[in-house]
């Protein structure tokens, strides 16, 4: 999964040791037919809530695909293609569950219809889908990066053969009009990695740098968003609360905090005491009657992977 980094929302973002898994079978010989010859089954987060849809025509990731191959004249899977999805990633808690889809659906259309997509060819069908680069980047490559965006054609983006991912209450596009859909430019994204230390790990608590030692205060400051953060702090009990009294000082081990995304999720940073640091901040959100699940991750340095 993919983090933003709160003071560089939509530009820095890490990956996360949470999954996104797709087990995909493509057998030309399998008699059963199959709405866009794709059959989906789903396991993991969200696989109770009933809002999971498994028809490849409105699953996200199967129309991301679809977009992908329709933009290559194929226009759906190869007979019949099975996709199960195993996915470690909470939804709808800023933890960059929309842009870890978009990217398996480029990867997934790329692989069934044999492409042959770099990713940083990749980079763009995703950017043409997810407008926050710091997502898609960090699940695409892996590790700590930085990322720009190039501005898009206004007209590009009305067309209804783009699945987008952020129309609310659902993700919208995609629909197969009998034409083309627009092909995103070339280096419609960029992006840099950063090091991180081996240090660093990260505390996410669910409602590295390249200096070592890493200096906590330096880190603590440079966490401290300007921007987004103090408009969305008053949404989230006890977050507030939270940013004001947890800092380095007095938890040692502690290098910053910050929202993951649009929140509600926590990202903190610490070289020790993680446990520790985790509880009070729960501790904190129970006072303000939030309940909380917390886990200790690392960066997912590989980014994106296929095993054949």
């Amino acid at each position: 999964m993919a983090f933003t980094i709160s003071p560089g929302f939509d530009v820095a973002g890490v990956a996360l040791t949470r999954f996104l898994e797709l087990q995909v079978q493509v057998d030309p010989s399998s008699p059963q037919t199959a709405t866009l010859n794709c059959v989906i089954s789903y396991q993991g987060e969200g696989a109770d809530s009933g809002h999971i849809d498994l028809s490849p025509d409105r699953n996200l990731l199967t129309r991301v695909a679809l977009y992908v191959l329709r933009c290559h004249d194929q226009h759906e899977f190869p007979a019949q293609t099975v996709i199960h999805i195993k996915n470690e990633i909470p939804l709808g808690r800023g933890l960059g569950s929309s842009g870890a889809a978009v990217v398996a659906g480029v990867i997934l259309g790329n692989e069934v219809g044999k492409l042959g997509l770099s990713k940083d060819r990749m980079l763009d069908f995703c950017l043409m889908i997810e407008r926050h680069p710091d997502n898609v980047a960090a699940a695409l490559y892996g590790g700590f990066v930085g990322t720009y965006l190039a501005e898009l054609d206004p007209e590009d983006m009305a067309r209804k053969e783009i699945p987008l991912s952020e129309v609310l209450p659902s993700p919208a596009g995609g629909i197969d009009t009998g034409l083309k859909p627009p092909i995103p430019p070339q280096g419609l994204g960029s992006y840099m990695r950063f090091p991180w230390s081996p240090a660093i790990k990260a505390v996410v608590i669910i409602p590295d740098f390249g200096q070592s030692p890493p200096d906590p205060e330096l880190i603590y400051s440079g966490m401290q968003d300007a921007i987004h953060q103090p408009y969305r702090k008053e949404l989230i009990p006890g977050l507030a609360e939270i940013l004001q009294s947890v800092k380095p000082k007095t938890h040692p081990g502690l290098l910053g905090i910050c929202l993951s995304g649009a929140g509600p999720t926590i990202l903190a940073l610490a070289t020790d005491n993680f446990e520790h640091i985790a509880q009070e901040i729960i501790k904190k959100f129970a006072e303000a009657n939030v309940r909380c699940q917390w886990s200790l991750l690392e960066p997912a340095r590989d980014g994106a992977t296929v095993t054949r």
